[in-house]
């Protein structure tokens, strides 16, 4: 009985990398999106301030496996060690963080032009799942050289015949005279959560205020004085989220409009709207948002 009552009253628990960048991230996304921590040093556990919610800090290729288990509710880890792991998870949420590929490799000398060439050869991997289900899908069976780093030197070492490892600007492919024979799939950081997590609620605000932030982070907020009679072009450039808002100035052949751009697009956006005679043309950042 004392332990269902403990197991009831047990804070929701978010399981956060231990260490490297992505911890560093991690923290810096909730504590934007007002989920603040303290993690004393060497610490395991941490308790926010403001919800009822216990932060826990591990590896990162642990926490999939964890959050099927249900020792943590919710989990911040990448789409490639989720789908590694074969874990059955609940995806709550693309981070719009940490973005890379993972690829099939062989060395620049070697001339073979596709995967089913590889059949029964040695392929070294961090992935084995995903590259055996990558190859089954392309009837190639292989030989699997499982390693947990240093992949990419391992045809080097005469160890294997290819590797599959996750591919972010391809300097180290170049540093190894290694090439992409062919991509095996894009992941990114996500929010996973487990399939019977208690606290339903708790966990839907968490993902949201999340949201928030990673949606702010896409968009910034811009605003510029436009001539009436260019109005119509005007939205055609900066049509908003759902639609610009418009308003009118003391000059009656001017008017302000305010509406939201996707960032990587805001510099070109406003030399379209300039083009046009678009004046007093601001970008704003986005802290938080609701859409």
């Amino acid at each position: 009985m004392n332990s269902k009552n403990q197991s009831n009253e047990r804070l929701l628990r978010i399981g956060l990398p231990s260490k490297g960048r992505l911890a560093e991230i991690s923290a810096e996304l909730l504590n934007d999106a007002g989920i603040s921590f303290r993690r004393s040093e060497r610490s395991l556990f941490a308790r926010c301030k403001d919800m009822p919610v216990e932060v826990t800090f591990l590896r990162t290729d642990d926490i999939p496996v964890l959050a099927a288990e249900g020792a943590i509710d919710i989990g911040i880890t990448g789409a490639d060690l989720v789908a590694e792991s074969g874990a059955s998870l609940v995806h709550r949420l693309d981070l719009g963080i940490g973005s890379c590929r993972l690829a099939l490799c062989v060395s620049i000398d070697d001339p073979v032009l596709d995967a089913s060439q590889l059949a029964g050869k040695r392929i070294a991997t961090s992935f084995p799942r995903i590259t055996r289900e990558w190859l089954a899908e392309r009837g190639v069976e292989a030989h699997f050289v499982e390693l947990s780093g240093s992949v990419e030197i391992m045809i080097q070492l005469g160890i294997a015949d290819a590797i599959v490892d996750l591919v972010e600007t391809g300097s180290t492919l170049a540093a190894n005279r290694l090439r992409v024979l062919d991509e095996i799939g894009r992941y990114e950081t996500v929010l996973v959560q487990n399939q019977h997590v208690a606290d339903a609620a708790t966990a839907d605000r968490i993902v949201r205020r999340l949201e928030g932030i990673v949606i702010a982070r896409s968009w910034s907020l811009l605003e510029y004085n436009i001539p009436r009679r260019r109005l119509s072009e005007a939205e055609q450039i900066t049509p908003g989220f759902n639609s610009p808002t418009v308003m009118a100035l003391e000059d009656p052949e001017w008017c302000a409009v305010r509406a939201m751009v996707r960032r990587g697009e805001a510099h070109g956006v406003m030399e379209r709207l300039e083009a046009i005679g678009a004046s007093a043309i601001i970008e704003t950042r986005i802290a938080n948002c609701r859409l």
